[in-house]
């Protein structure tokens, strides 16, 4: 309905131009059926028959000619004549005697061509105004927004939320935020500093994944200095004439310098800062240009004095090394991917304004959300909450979390893409295999939620996440990792003695792994020899030809290496399910069951056999447990809320399934 408004809004000035221009059209064809053209002879002989009612006469300087416009006595009503005679007095004196006899009306007018301001509008004005179009053509081309030449100047724009954004804001960056308070001192009160000679850096370059907070610490910097702060992308000083990126900066660092000290944030700075004479086919000269230039204006002959800049960049291996020596950014800071305790933290910033219920905790949602960026966190928190108003919820549960972070990291679930029940028993034990490895193996990664609903790619998802947080690994646990990676091909072979296509990126992640182990480690009979360097990108004009480090007698060993670790742990991993083959099908015919299970669920089957009846009764509605609660006899349910029906009902069901198995025991 919206489009259609627009639609018709939009449509709206050309159809009434279009009518304008009908009505102008019919109006000059109406003017011209009125209007007859005469000849000299045709005049004359109106003039002796005393058919003149009125003449207008014009004399035409230029073509030597009278216009006479006029009205005949037995002419229609509106109806005129034009005739052109020759510029003479004849003509003249020939009328003005006629209108004696005839008594008609003679009017005369001045030659309009004669007129400055004619002569103007006809001749010069047309040219000013292409000349005018070509300008604002010329200009709009060059990025002008504004109309007037100003395609040089800065696009740096003046923080307006000045003093808004300061450290609270920012969680999870203590390192980070006391790295950057010198700079807060400094813009505060330099001459503290300048007192003892010391020198505060001219540049800092902030470095991290995206969506670490990098933009929001800048911010908050200079929201804590109280400082004006300008901020531009890299992006912005490039243009498609050579120059202007060159001109922009200059603009730049003279308008800061009019209101030092400042600070100056250049996000994506990897834009403008690229090495000079890397590419492949050539360089760009606008974008050099425009690096020579900020190189100049950062430490050149000239001092800025009170100027600071901070850059943001994800991918520092590509910025060219004479603007990160000491001078220009002096600092890098990284900002990296938040460990537990800090995507606490973040969480807690992002759960201010939303409602959360009482089962949800903050530190348990930590734990589960590995790899997270502070981006990601806030991502979570805002799905859930979208998930709550679509459920109708008075808060955010954990059940909203749970499917927000299958959201984040798999997509939406497929609900409408329905398995064969072959292919659904298959899924189960694939993931249940995952399971089976993470439950047994001390060193392999800690499986966190097993689920049969189809996610983006995934016929299946296991989120398994290591045990602990470390920045090193040992070889046992990297090859445990391999070896819980490789179960759900194992557990495919043992159950129905066939393979499938379901575990390629499992042995993806696997070979990755164990050529990392070989290549990279020094984990194997080659010894603790480095054989290859994480790859580069040849549209970085590196790494395109890169030399080999090994022979091909090398090479050949590599890959046997490779192919060893991957057999070996397939061989453990298959012993082991083998072992365990009662606990697979327990897994797996829960999760044909009930299509998702939790860490908490998985354990408790470990240990005791069996699903916990509590988690049966999560995702029933409070009418359907009225019910249920009303089938059993539970007094005084209708009074009880939804938590205190469930826990009456868990141990009425606990109670039958305690009796049951007293009886199958008896038996």
């Amino acid at each position: 309905m919206q489009n259609n408004q627009n639609v018709k809004k939009g449509m709206f000035p050309y159809t009434m131009l279009l009518i304008i221009g009908i009505a102008l059209l019919m109006f000059y064809n109406a003017n011209n059926n009125l209007n007859k053209e005469l000849t000299y002879n045709e005049f004359n002989k109106a003039l002796s028959k005393n058919n003149i009612k009125e003449v207008v006469i014009t004399p035409s300087t230029n073509a030597y000619t009278y216009q006479l416009r006029g009205t005949l006595r037995d002419g229609k009503k509106g109806e005129t004549f034009t005739v052109k005679t020759p510029l003479s007095d004849t003509v003249i004196e020939k009328i003005v005697k006629a209108s004696e006899k005839k008594d008609f009306k003679i009017v005369s007018k001045s030659d309009p061509t004669a007129s400055t301001w004619y002569v103007f509008l006809m001749n010069i004005l047309p040219y000013i105004l292409l000349i005018g179009v070509v300008f604002w053509f010329f200009t709009k081309q060059l990025g002008g927004q504004k109309g007037s030449m100003d395609f040089g100047r800065s696009k740096a724009k003046l923080n307006p939320d000045k003093g808004k954004v300061t450290f609270k804001d920012v969680a999870g960056l203590p390192e980070e935020k006391e790295e950057l308070q010198e700079l807060i001192d400094f813009l505060k009160s330099p001459k503290k500093f300048t007192k003892l000679g010391a020198r505060i850096p001219k540049g800092v370059l902030l470095v991290g994944p995206p969506g670490t907070g990098k933009t929001l610490l800048a911010k908050a910097v200079a929201g804590e200095a109280n400082a004006p702060f300008y901020f531009i992308s890299g992006s912005d000083f490039v243009e498609l004439y050579v120059g202007i990126g060159a001109s922009r900066v200059r603009d730049m660092f003279k308008q800061a310098k009019q209101n030092a000290p400042c600070l100056i944030f250049i996000d994506e700075i990897d834009a403008v800062g690229r090495q000079r004479g890397t590419g492949i086919g050539g360089g760009h000269d606008e974008r050099e240009q425009t690096l020579n230039q900020l190189l100049t204006e950062m430490d050149g002959f000239g001092a800025n004095e009170g100027i600071i800049i901070i850059a943001a960049t994800n991918r520092p291996d590509v910025l060219d090394p004479a603007l990160l020596r000491p001078g220009r950014f002096d600092r890098q800071v990284t900002v990296a991917l938040p460990e537990m305790k800090a995507r606490e933290e973040i969480l807690k910033v992002h759960a201010r304004n939303k409602i959360l219920a009482k089962n949800v905790h903050l530190d348990s949602i930590a734990k589960r959300t590995v790899g997270f960026s502070g981006a990601d966190l806030e991502n979570l928190l805002n799905e859930a909450a979208l998930l709550a108003v679509r459920r109708e919820k008075q808060a955010i549960t954990m059940s909203e979390i749970d499917e927000a972070i299958d959201r984040v990291i798999m997509g939406p679930a497929k609900v409408t893409k329905k398995y064969t029940p072959a292919e659904k028993k298959l899924v189960a034990y694939h993931e249940a295999g995952h399971a089976v490895l993470g439950i047994k193996l001390d060193n392999a990664n800690d499986v966190q939620k097993v689920t049969i609903i189809p996610r983006g790619q995934a016929g299946g998802y296991n989120l398994m996440l290591p045990k602990e947080e470390k920045y090193t690994a040992t070889k046992t646990e990297l090859l445990e990792q391999i070896m819980g990676l490789l179960g759900g091909r194992v557990s495919e072979e043992i159950v129905f003695g066939e393979v499938t296509t379901g575990a390629h990126n499992d042995f993806s992640k696997a070979t990755k792994i164990a050529r990392s182990m070989v290549t990279e480690y020094g984990m194997s009979t080659l010894g603790p020899v480095q054989l290859e360097t994480p790859e580069g990108s040849s549209f970085l004009g590196r790494d395109y030809n890169k030399n080999r480090n090994f022979s091909d007698q090398v090479a050949l060993e590599i890959d046997n290496e490779v192919r060893n670790i991957i057999n070996d742990c397939y061989t453990k991993a298959k012993k082991i399910i083998e072992k365990n083959r009662d606990l697979l099908d327990l897994i797996a015919n829960s999760l044909l069951e009930h299509e998702t299970l939790t860490k908490e669920q998985i354990d408790y089957l470990a240990e005791n056999g069996k699903m916990p009846v509590d988690d049966m009764l999560d995702d029933v509605p409070l009418a359907k447990l009225k019910e249920m609660a009303k089938e059993k006899g539970i007094k005084g349910y209708s009074s009880m809320n939804k938590e205190e029906i469930k826990k009456a009902l868990s141990g009425e069901l606990k109670e039958e399934k305690e009796n049951k198995d007293e009886k199958t025991t008896s038996c």
